[in-house]
């Protein structure tokens, strides 16, 4: 996979020694050289290239304006150069991959382009993951409901069987799958995992959780009107009002509220 590299910076000699170091490295394509931080948002923004060369001094809008202007989140993998060490720090909390200090050498230089060689790859095969995701999704929609759940972890794609879930909750942007004796987090709302749930099987008893009606062992009334749902493996579940419908899937006699 060749890399999209980009220099910036307003000094011709610093350019110089990175296009030199640069040609020793037959995968790095050349997307050219800024001399200034405007010129610099505008070719990232444009060019999109995969590793960028940041001057931190820079007149008018130095490096970290630069990462500012962009967004962290956006900015492709950077390796700051510049002349000072105090700014290293500051070079690490904009979620850099090195720092070069001027003057710097072959060997130094080779060191900070493995760093970037390995924080692009990551960020590949994270975008193969994600979009492995997508075209699963994809195809349960086309089917009435899901009997597996793909997750990630240790960037790996599990599949989950939904038959062995016993119970989801909500986690802020997320839902926390709970599986037997794993757990695993995913980025989707309780609403959308309701709506591909199986109803027959799954019934969302707060606006926090769903619950596997194989799972549920319990149910016991609580204050005002509420019940606790416990489950097989002895967790406990608030459940918001009575509901009529959990009590006919489960076969328990309707209760007034």
């Amino acid at each position: 996979m060749n890399i999209r590299a980009l220099i910036v910076d307003d000094e011709p000699l610093p350019r110089q020694s990175l296009r030199r170091f640069l040609k020793y490295h037959s995968d790095i394509e050349s997307l050219g050289e800024c001399g200034d931080g405007q010129s610099a948002v505008e070719t990232i923004l444009t060019n999109k290239p995969d590793l960028v060369f940041l001057d931190v001094q820079m007149p008018e809008l130095d490096g970290f304006a630069v990462v500012n202007q962009i967004g962290v989140e956006r900015m492709p993998a950077t390796i700051f150069v510049t002349a000072y060490d105090q700014y290293a720090l500051a070079a690490f909390d904009a979620n850099a991959v090195d720092y070069l200090l001027k003057p710097f050498g072959k060997t130094r230089f080779d060191r900070a382009l493995a760093r970037a060689r390995e924080r692009i790859a990551l960020h590949a095969d994270r975008g193969s993951i994600q979009r492995f995701l997508e075209a699963m999704e994809d195809i349960g929609k086309s089917q009435n409901y899901i009997d597996r759940l793909p997750v990630t972890e240790n960037g790996r794609i599990v599949f989950v069987k939904t038959r062995d879930i016993e119970w989801i909750e909500s986690a802020g942007n997320y839902a926390r799958v709970h599986a037997h004796s794993s757990n695993h987090e995913i980025r989707e709302t309780l609403s959308n995992l309701e709506g591909r749930l199986n109803p027959h099987e799954f019934v969302r008893i707060h606006r926090s959780a769903i619950v596997n009606l194989q799972y549920v062992k319990e149910v016991h009334p609580w204050f005002h009107g509420h019940h606790v749902v416990i489950l097989e493996s002895g967790q406990e579940l608030r459940m918001s009002r009575y509901q009529k419908e959990l009590a006919q899937k489960l076969g328990l006699r309707a209760q007034s509220n």
